[in-house]
Protein backbone atom coordinates (compact mmCIF):
# COMPACT_ATOMS: atom_id res chain seq x y z
CA UNK A 1 0.00 0.00 0.00
CA UNK A 2 0.87 3.61 -1.02
CA UNK A 3 0.91 6.27 1.39
CA UNK A 4 1.72 9.81 1.11
CA UNK A 5 4.80 10.99 2.86
CA UNK A 6 3.90 14.33 4.18
CA UNK A 7 0.32 15.58 5.33
CA UNK A 8 -0.49 11.60 5.91
CA UNK A 9 -3.62 11.51 8.59
CA UNK A 10 -4.26 15.12 8.53
CA UNK A 11 -8.10 13.75 7.76
CA UNK A 12 -7.68 10.56 9.99
CA UNK A 13 -6.92 13.11 12.92
CA UNK A 14 -9.79 15.50 12.63
CA UNK A 15 -13.66 14.63 13.34
CA UNK A 16 -15.77 13.28 10.19
CA UNK A 17 -17.54 17.17 9.46
CA UNK A 18 -13.98 17.81 8.21
CA UNK A 19 -14.23 15.75 4.87
CA UNK A 20 -17.65 14.08 4.76
CA UNK A 21 -19.24 16.50 2.42
CA UNK A 22 -22.08 13.87 1.17
CA UNK A 23 -23.96 15.05 4.34
CA UNK A 24 -24.27 18.82 3.43
CA UNK A 25 -27.62 19.84 3.34
CA UNK A 26 -28.34 22.83 0.99
CA UNK A 27 -30.81 24.96 1.93
CA UNK A 28 -31.76 27.35 -1.07
CA UNK A 29 -34.00 29.34 0.55
CA UNK A 30 -37.58 31.38 -1.20
CA UNK A 31 -36.83 32.15 -4.88
CA UNK A 32 -37.63 35.72 -6.26
CA UNK A 33 -37.04 35.98 -9.79
CA UNK A 34 -35.10 39.34 -11.24
CA UNK A 35 -34.52 39.71 -14.95
CA UNK A 36 -31.04 39.22 -15.78
CA UNK A 37 -28.91 38.68 -18.82
CA UNK A 38 -29.80 35.49 -20.10
CA UNK A 39 -27.18 32.95 -21.26
CA UNK A 40 -27.47 30.90 -24.24
CA UNK A 41 -25.08 28.26 -24.90
CA UNK A 42 -24.34 28.56 -29.01
CA UNK A 43 -26.85 26.52 -30.66
CA UNK A 44 -28.39 24.77 -27.76
CA UNK A 45 -31.82 26.00 -26.54
CA UNK A 46 -30.36 25.49 -22.79
CA UNK A 47 -31.04 29.12 -21.57
CA UNK A 48 -30.14 29.98 -17.71
CA UNK A 49 -31.34 32.94 -15.99
CA UNK A 50 -29.78 34.40 -12.79
CA UNK A 51 -31.98 34.72 -9.72
CA UNK A 52 -31.61 36.82 -6.93
CA UNK A 53 -32.21 34.62 -3.66
CA UNK A 54 -33.48 35.64 -0.23
CA UNK A 55 -33.56 34.22 3.28
CA UNK A 56 -33.14 35.20 6.93
CA UNK A 57 -30.17 32.81 7.05
CA UNK A 58 -26.93 33.94 5.90
CA UNK A 59 -24.13 31.84 4.46
CA UNK A 60 -20.67 31.40 5.59
CA UNK A 61 -18.31 30.68 3.44
CA UNK A 62 -15.34 31.13 5.36
CA UNK A 63 -15.79 29.43 9.35
CA UNK A 64 -13.23 29.89 11.70
CA UNK A 65 -13.05 26.44 14.08
CA UNK A 66 -14.42 24.52 11.51
CA UNK A 67 -15.12 20.43 12.93
CA UNK A 68 -15.10 18.05 10.40
CA UNK A 69 -14.57 19.69 7.43
CA UNK A 70 -14.21 16.71 5.91
CA UNK A 71 -17.74 15.75 5.95
CA UNK A 72 -18.98 17.23 2.71
CA UNK A 73 -22.34 15.34 3.00
CA UNK A 74 -23.13 16.97 6.21
CA UNK A 75 -22.35 20.48 5.05
CA UNK A 76 -25.70 23.16 5.41
CA UNK A 77 -25.41 26.18 3.18
CA UNK A 78 -27.77 28.83 4.69
CA UNK A 79 -28.56 31.21 2.50
CA UNK A 80 -29.08 35.60 3.38
CA UNK A 81 -29.63 37.78 1.38
CA UNK A 82 -28.16 37.81 -2.06
CA UNK A 83 -26.92 40.26 -4.21
CA UNK A 84 -27.73 39.55 -8.13
CA UNK A 85 -25.40 38.84 -10.83
CA UNK A 86 -25.41 40.34 -14.65
CA UNK A 87 -22.97 38.26 -17.01
CA UNK A 88 -21.14 39.91 -19.27
CA UNK A 89 -19.18 37.37 -21.29
CA UNK A 90 -18.33 34.29 -21.38
CA UNK A 91 -14.40 33.33 -20.32
CA UNK A 92 -14.57 29.66 -20.17
CA UNK A 93 -16.05 26.21 -20.19
CA UNK A 94 -15.11 22.80 -19.03
CA UNK A 95 -16.55 19.04 -18.13
CA UNK A 96 -18.50 20.28 -15.43
CA UNK A 97 -19.04 23.93 -15.51
CA UNK A 98 -19.37 27.13 -18.11
CA UNK A 99 -17.94 30.10 -16.59
CA UNK A 100 -18.63 33.82 -17.40
CA UNK A 101 -17.08 37.06 -16.21
CA UNK A 102 -20.12 38.90 -14.43
CA UNK A 103 -21.09 41.94 -12.53
CA UNK A 104 -22.61 42.81 -9.20
CA UNK A 105 -25.18 44.87 -9.84
CA UNK A 106 -25.35 46.33 -6.43
CA UNK A 107 -21.77 47.69 -6.51
CA UNK A 108 -20.36 47.21 -9.93
CA UNK A 109 -17.79 44.64 -8.95
CA UNK A 110 -16.90 42.12 -11.38
CA UNK A 111 -16.86 38.83 -10.51
CA UNK A 112 -16.77 34.75 -12.23
CA UNK A 113 -19.65 33.10 -12.26
CA UNK A 114 -19.03 29.42 -13.16
CA UNK A 115 -22.18 27.78 -14.00
CA UNK A 116 -22.49 23.96 -13.12
CA UNK A 117 -23.44 21.56 -15.30
CA UNK A 118 -25.90 18.75 -14.09
CA UNK A 119 -23.94 16.61 -12.02
CA UNK A 120 -24.50 14.55 -8.99
CA UNK A 121 -25.36 16.37 -6.06
CA UNK A 122 -22.45 14.70 -4.01
CA UNK A 123 -19.55 16.40 -6.66
CA UNK A 124 -20.85 19.47 -5.70
CA UNK A 125 -21.15 19.22 -2.04
CA UNK A 126 -17.70 17.97 -2.58
CA UNK A 127 -16.10 21.23 -4.45
CA UNK A 128 -18.23 23.75 -1.80
CA UNK A 129 -17.09 22.20 1.18
CA UNK A 130 -13.32 22.08 -0.12
CA UNK A 131 -13.71 25.57 -0.98
CA UNK A 132 -15.45 26.35 2.46
CA UNK A 133 -12.25 24.98 3.69
CA UNK A 134 -9.89 26.70 2.00
CA UNK A 135 -11.31 29.60 2.32
CA UNK A 136 -8.66 32.37 3.11
CA UNK A 137 -5.37 30.12 2.06
CA UNK A 138 -2.37 31.41 0.11
CA UNK A 139 -3.81 32.09 -3.62
CA UNK A 140 -6.43 29.87 -3.07
CA UNK A 141 -9.82 31.46 -5.13
CA UNK A 142 -12.31 32.86 -3.07
CA UNK A 143 -15.80 31.73 -3.46
CA UNK A 144 -17.93 34.70 -2.64
CA UNK A 145 -21.48 33.34 -2.68
CA UNK A 146 -23.95 30.86 -4.50
CA UNK A 147 -26.83 31.35 -6.16
CA UNK A 148 -29.51 29.51 -8.25
CA UNK A 149 -31.29 28.84 -11.53
CA UNK A 150 -34.50 29.65 -10.64
CA UNK A 151 -35.82 26.83 -13.38
CA UNK A 152 -33.25 24.38 -13.94
CA UNK A 153 -32.24 24.22 -10.04
CA UNK A 154 -28.80 24.25 -11.40
CA UNK A 155 -26.41 26.19 -8.48
CA UNK A 156 -23.48 28.33 -9.50
CA UNK A 157 -20.58 29.63 -7.62
CA UNK A 158 -19.67 33.29 -7.65
CA UNK A 159 -15.59 33.64 -6.92
CA UNK A 160 -13.46 36.32 -7.15
CA UNK A 161 -12.79 37.93 -10.29
CA UNK A 162 -8.76 37.63 -11.40
CA UNK A 163 -7.77 39.69 -14.42
CA UNK A 164 -6.04 36.80 -16.27
CA UNK A 165 -4.20 36.39 -19.11
CA UNK A 166 -4.79 33.53 -21.61
CA UNK A 167 -0.93 31.06 -20.40
CA UNK A 168 -0.76 30.78 -24.07
CA UNK A 169 -0.13 34.76 -24.73
CA UNK A 170 1.47 35.32 -21.64
CA UNK A 171 3.63 32.41 -20.68
CA UNK A 172 6.07 33.45 -24.12
CA UNK A 173 6.74 36.80 -22.48
CA UNK A 174 7.50 35.58 -18.68
CA UNK A 175 10.85 36.52 -18.00
CA UNK A 176 12.96 33.39 -16.20
CA UNK A 177 12.36 35.40 -12.71
CA UNK A 178 8.77 35.88 -13.47
CA UNK A 179 8.35 31.87 -13.85
CA UNK A 180 10.70 31.54 -10.57
CA UNK A 181 8.14 33.94 -8.75
CA UNK A 182 4.86 32.48 -10.03
CA UNK A 183 5.63 28.68 -9.63
CA UNK A 184 6.70 30.12 -6.20
CA UNK A 185 3.16 31.22 -5.60
CA UNK A 186 1.64 28.25 -7.13
CA UNK A 187 3.58 26.34 -4.38
CA UNK A 188 2.17 28.15 -2.00
CA UNK A 189 -1.32 27.27 -2.97
CA UNK A 190 -0.49 23.33 -3.47
CA UNK A 191 1.45 23.33 0.17
CA UNK A 192 -1.42 24.83 1.54
CA UNK A 193 -4.39 22.71 0.48
CA UNK A 194 -1.78 19.19 1.08
CA UNK A 195 -1.37 20.44 4.36
CA UNK A 196 -5.41 20.58 4.87
CA UNK A 197 -5.95 17.16 3.23
CA UNK A 198 -6.92 18.09 0.18
CA UNK A 199 -5.42 17.28 -3.49
CA UNK A 200 -6.75 19.17 -6.17
CA UNK A 201 -5.95 16.61 -9.07
CA UNK A 202 -6.40 18.90 -11.99
CA UNK A 203 -3.26 21.47 -12.09
CA UNK A 204 -2.42 22.57 -15.40
CA UNK A 205 -2.24 26.49 -17.11
CA UNK A 206 -6.00 26.62 -17.33
CA UNK A 207 -6.59 26.39 -13.95
CA UNK A 208 -3.59 28.74 -13.16
CA UNK A 209 -5.11 32.63 -13.29
CA UNK A 210 -2.33 35.19 -13.42
CA UNK A 211 -2.99 38.88 -13.16
CA UNK A 212 0.11 39.53 -14.69
CA UNK A 213 0.23 43.66 -14.05
CA UNK A 214 -0.78 42.84 -10.02
CA UNK A 215 1.82 39.74 -10.07
CA UNK A 216 -1.16 38.13 -8.35
CA UNK A 217 -1.82 34.57 -8.78
CA UNK A 218 -5.32 32.14 -7.95
CA UNK A 219 -5.76 28.25 -8.56
CA UNK A 220 -8.98 27.90 -9.42
CA UNK A 221 -11.11 24.86 -10.69
CA UNK A 222 -11.49 22.77 -7.76
CA UNK A 223 -14.03 20.32 -8.74
CA UNK A 224 -11.80 17.38 -9.08
CA UNK A 225 -10.51 17.86 -5.79
CA UNK A 226 -10.63 15.44 -3.29
CA UNK A 227 -9.91 14.88 0.46
CA UNK A 228 -6.64 12.51 1.44
CA UNK A 229 -6.95 9.45 3.27
CA UNK A 230 -4.59 6.77 3.38
CA UNK A 231 -4.99 3.52 2.16
CA UNK A 232 -8.20 4.66 0.30
CA UNK A 233 -8.06 3.87 -3.46
CA UNK A 234 -9.06 6.65 -5.89
CA UNK A 235 -10.62 7.17 -9.09
CA UNK A 236 -8.30 6.97 -11.79
CA UNK A 237 -10.18 9.73 -13.90
CA UNK A 238 -8.86 13.04 -13.25
CA UNK A 239 -6.58 15.42 -13.96
CA UNK A 240 -6.35 16.47 -17.73
CA UNK A 241 -4.68 14.13 -20.48
CA UNK A 242 -1.02 15.84 -20.33
CA UNK A 243 -1.06 16.40 -17.15
CA UNK A 244 -1.53 12.94 -15.78
CA UNK A 245 0.80 11.56 -13.20
CA UNK A 246 2.25 8.04 -14.49
CA UNK A 247 0.25 6.26 -11.62
CA UNK A 248 -3.39 7.56 -13.32
CA UNK A 249 -2.00 5.92 -16.46
CA UNK A 250 -1.01 2.83 -15.25
CA UNK A 251 -3.71 2.27 -12.69
CA UNK A 252 -2.18 3.23 -9.09
CA UNK A 253 -5.49 3.69 -7.46
CA UNK A 254 -3.40 4.73 -4.08
CA UNK A 255 -2.19 8.07 -4.99
CA UNK A 256 -2.20 11.26 -2.70
CA UNK A 257 -0.73 14.65 -3.14
CA UNK A 258 2.16 13.55 -5.11
CA UNK A 259 -0.08 13.86 -8.12
CA UNK A 260 -0.04 17.61 -8.22
CA UNK A 261 3.62 17.73 -7.92
CA UNK A 262 3.76 15.87 -11.00
CA UNK A 263 1.53 18.29 -13.08
CA UNK A 264 3.02 20.79 -11.66
CA UNK A 265 6.39 19.54 -13.03
CA UNK A 266 4.65 19.23 -16.46
CA UNK A 267 3.32 22.63 -16.29
CA UNK A 268 6.97 24.22 -14.93
CA UNK A 269 8.57 21.89 -17.70
CA UNK A 270 6.35 23.39 -20.67
CA UNK A 271 7.03 27.33 -19.35
CA UNK A 272 11.20 27.05 -19.08
CA UNK A 273 11.58 24.50 -22.42
CA UNK A 274 8.30 26.94 -24.29
CA UNK A 275 6.91 23.84 -25.01
CA UNK A 276 3.34 23.50 -23.91
CA UNK A 277 1.94 21.15 -23.81
CA UNK A 278 5.30 19.17 -22.50
CA UNK A 279 4.34 15.60 -22.89
CA UNK A 280 1.62 15.75 -25.78
CA UNK A 281 0.04 12.33 -25.90
CA UNK A 282 -3.06 11.74 -28.47
CA UNK A 283 -4.61 9.19 -26.07
CA UNK A 284 -4.11 8.32 -22.45
CA UNK A 285 -1.94 4.98 -23.60
CA UNK A 286 0.18 7.16 -26.31
CA UNK A 287 0.83 9.49 -23.55
CA UNK A 288 2.53 6.93 -21.07
CA UNK A 289 4.64 6.52 -24.31
CA UNK A 290 5.49 10.13 -24.57
CA UNK A 291 6.88 10.19 -20.76
CA UNK A 292 8.90 6.92 -21.32
CA UNK A 293 10.73 8.59 -24.40
CA UNK A 294 11.84 10.92 -21.94
CA UNK A 295 12.27 9.51 -19.00
CA UNK A 296 13.16 6.16 -20.16
CA UNK A 297 11.42 2.67 -19.46
CA UNK A 298 14.33 1.56 -17.11
CA UNK A 299 13.00 3.49 -14.22
CA UNK A 300 9.10 2.91 -15.39
CA UNK A 301 9.83 -0.86 -14.89
CA UNK A 302 11.41 -0.28 -11.73
CA UNK A 303 8.63 1.79 -10.62
CA UNK A 304 6.07 -0.97 -11.81
CA UNK A 305 7.90 -3.78 -9.95
CA UNK A 306 8.10 -1.65 -6.69
CA UNK A 307 4.28 -1.16 -6.67
CA UNK A 308 3.54 -4.65 -8.81
CA UNK A 309 1.61 -3.27 -11.42
CA UNK A 310 0.99 -5.33 -14.74
CA UNK A 311 0.60 -3.42 -17.45
CA UNK A 312 -1.63 -4.31 -20.09
CA UNK A 313 0.03 -6.22 -22.68
CA UNK A 314 -1.34 -3.68 -25.59
CA UNK A 315 0.07 -0.87 -23.55
CA UNK A 316 2.99 -2.79 -22.86
CA UNK A 317 3.78 -3.01 -26.53
CA UNK A 318 3.25 0.51 -27.47
CA UNK A 319 5.14 1.82 -24.55
CA UNK A 320 8.48 -0.52 -26.08
CA UNK A 321 12.03 -0.11 -24.90
CA UNK A 322 13.36 3.76 -24.41
CA UNK A 323 16.72 4.83 -22.90
CA UNK A 324 16.56 8.18 -20.77
CA UNK A 325 16.46 11.40 -22.52
CA UNK A 326 18.89 14.33 -21.34
CA UNK A 327 17.04 17.61 -20.63
CA UNK A 328 19.37 19.20 -21.94
CA UNK A 329 18.47 17.82 -25.61
CA UNK A 330 15.12 20.60 -24.90
CA UNK A 331 17.30 23.44 -24.82
CA UNK A 332 17.72 25.84 -27.89
CA UNK A 333 18.24 29.51 -28.60
CA UNK A 334 14.68 30.49 -27.44
CA UNK A 335 14.72 29.07 -24.54
CA UNK A 336 18.09 28.63 -23.43
CA UNK A 337 17.64 32.01 -21.14
CA UNK A 338 15.21 30.17 -19.28
CA UNK A 339 16.98 26.80 -18.52
CA UNK A 340 19.12 27.35 -15.81
CA UNK A 341 21.27 24.57 -13.91
CA UNK A 342 19.13 24.99 -10.88
CA UNK A 343 15.94 25.06 -13.03
CA UNK A 344 16.37 21.76 -14.41
CA UNK A 345 17.62 20.05 -10.80
CA UNK A 346 14.39 21.01 -9.90
CA UNK A 347 12.20 19.94 -13.08
CA UNK A 348 14.09 16.76 -12.43
CA UNK A 349 12.97 16.07 -8.58
CA UNK A 350 9.37 16.67 -9.81
CA UNK A 351 8.91 14.35 -13.04
CA UNK A 352 9.78 11.11 -11.42
CA UNK A 353 7.52 8.05 -12.34
CA UNK A 354 7.68 7.03 -8.55
CA UNK A 355 5.12 9.34 -6.79
CA UNK A 356 7.51 9.05 -3.70
CA UNK A 357 9.98 10.38 -5.02
CA UNK A 358 8.60 13.76 -5.86
CA UNK A 359 9.46 16.91 -4.12
CA UNK A 360 6.76 17.81 -2.03
CA UNK A 361 4.97 21.34 -2.22
CA UNK A 362 7.08 22.20 1.06
CA UNK A 363 10.34 20.79 0.17
CA UNK A 364 9.51 22.36 -3.87
CA UNK A 365 10.03 25.75 -1.89
CA UNK A 366 13.00 25.17 -0.14
CA UNK A 367 14.69 24.31 -3.46
CA UNK A 368 17.72 26.61 -4.91
CA UNK A 369 15.67 27.15 -8.09
CA UNK A 370 13.93 30.10 -5.63
CA UNK A 371 16.37 31.52 -3.83
CA UNK A 372 16.00 34.83 -5.85
CA UNK A 373 12.32 34.87 -4.80
CA UNK A 374 12.55 34.25 -1.11
CA UNK A 375 15.07 36.68 -0.64
CA UNK A 376 13.03 39.54 -2.18
CA UNK A 377 10.03 37.94 -0.17
CA UNK A 378 11.98 37.86 3.24
CA UNK A 379 12.97 41.75 2.37
CA UNK A 380 9.41 43.19 1.73
CA UNK A 381 8.51 44.83 4.90
CA UNK A 382 5.55 42.94 6.30
CA UNK A 383 2.18 44.31 7.14
CA UNK A 384 1.25 45.20 10.84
Amino acid sequence: MSKARVYTDVNVLRPKEYWDYEALTVQWGVQQYITLSSVCYGTSVYCLFFIFLRNDRKIMFCKSGQTRSWDYEALTIRWGEQDDYEVVRKVGRGKYSEVFEGINVNNNEKCIIKILKPVKKKKIKREIKILQNLCGGPNIVKLLDIVRDQHSKTPSLIFEYVNNTDFKVLYPTLTDYDIRYYIYELLKALDYCHSQGIMHRDVKPHNVMIDHELRKLRLIDWGLAEFYHPGKEYNVRVASRYFKGPELLVDLQDYDYSLDMWSLGCMFAGMIFRKEPFFYGHDNHDQLVKIAKVLGTDSLNSYLNKYRIELDPQLEALVGRHSRKPWSKFINADNQHLVSPEAIDFLDKLLRYDHQDRLTAREAMAHPYFLQVRAAENSRPRAQ
